[in-house]
């Protein structure tokens, strides 16, 4: 009896993700909603990084408030 989830000769497996089964996607997915969470958590690493070592507002720092 053959395996229902194996893929016939000569077809190749969709790529997926290597943290997940979903398909990697654009628009309102699962998939680019976590990669943009992700994103967002290490920009604001970057900011509490400049703020410390700069002693200074990443605000001030960008020069966007005197």
């Amino acid at each position: 009896m053959s395996d229902p989830s194996a893929t016939p000769s000569g077809d190749t497996p969709p790529v997926t993700s290597a943290t997940t089964s979903e398909l990697p996607a654009f628009g309102w997915s699962g998939y680019a909603e976590r990669v943009n969470g992700r994103f967002a958590m290490l920009g604001f690493v970057a900011v509490l990084l400049v703020e410390a070592l700069s002693h200074d507002t990443f605000l001030h720092w960008a020069g966007l408030v005197p």
